[in-house]
């Protein structure tokens, strides 16, 4: 029954004549405005100055450096060489293909233009980011399902899930739901657990976290995730690209960690007006 159940689905959500509009698209839009939200209720509770202002700049920073970076990663580390042949094919955003890798990377990069906007400590704006961006993977994450994408392995577990097309008519994992379910409502459960504290833990605190806790689950996941058809498993092995990206997260995060613990800056937010 929960096999017939997603073949029902469908990635798009409503078309009126060529204007089409896809869940996946919607998970982008209700991640970006939910993540705009958190970051400034989180922000007030730590009773730091951010107005709505400063709250824009930072997502329409982050939001650009998140799909440039995205796309940009997804053909660096996963194109294969295809886009070196093909560069006019980078900017096709509509043929699919985002790293999540790759995003991040743009919004770290993006937040330096951020904090230099709103002059708001740099770590700062990551921690408040790192709260916030959990429940935008969570939608990203069901949006992969809903296309029937980034599946798992074949599986004989009770919840395995028929994706049918590429896929084929196996039951595979749901790793999409595995890494909904740890990378988005585990890791956010438990950065605003720690973002109750008042006042809040030092900068870096939020961000080191994240990365370790992401870098963990999405290596863990990799295990029963089925690797990208035009790279396979890396160097003849078990080893996926998912994993060996994900390493780095765990060592910046623990680096992140234990500067925060040795440093204790507290969080700030605009400077006063003078």
């Amino acid at each position: 029954m929960f096999n017939e159940l997603y073949q029902s689905l469908d990635p798009v959500a409503f078309a009126a004549g060529p204007f089409v509009v896809r869940w996946y698209g919607i998970a982008y839009l209700a991640g970006f405005c939910l993540a705009a939200f958190i970051l400034y209720r989180v922000a007030r509770h730590w009773k730091i100055k951010v107005d709505l202002d400063a709250v824009l700049t930072v997502m329409v920073c982050v939001i650009l450096g998140i799909l440039v970076g995205a796309r940009l990663g997804y053909c660096l580390f996963y194109g294969d060489g295809y886009y070196l042949v093909h560069p006019w094919k980078i900017i096709a955003f509509n043929e699919g293909g985002m790293s999540f890798h790759g995003g991040l990377l743009g919004a770290l990069a993006a937040g330096v233009a951020a904090a230099k906007l709103t002059r708001i400590p740099y770590l700062t704006l990551a921690d408040l980011g790192a709260i916030a961006a959990p429940l935008g993977l969570f939608f990203g994450r069901l949006a992969n399902f809903v296309n029937g994408e980034l599946w798992g392995a074949e599986t004989d577990l009770p919840w395995g899930v028929v994706f049918g097309g590429a896929a084929g008519e196996a039951a595979r994992h749901p790793t999409q739901l595995y890494e909904a379910l740890l990378e988005g409502i585990v890791i956010f459960c438990v950065l605003i657990f720690l973002a109750r504290r008042v006042p809040p833990r030092p900068r870096g605190t939020f961000i080191g976290t994240f990365l370790v806790m992401y870098g963990t689950f999405r290596i863990l996941i990799e295990f029963v995730r089925q690797p990208d058809a035009q790279l396979g498993y890396l160097f003849g092995g078990w080893l996926t690209m998912g994993m060996l990206l994900s390493v780095p997260l765990i060592a910046v995060g623990v680096i992140a960690l234990l500067w925060a613990h040795r440093k204790k800056l507290p969080q700030k937010g605009l400077p006063s007006a003078s």
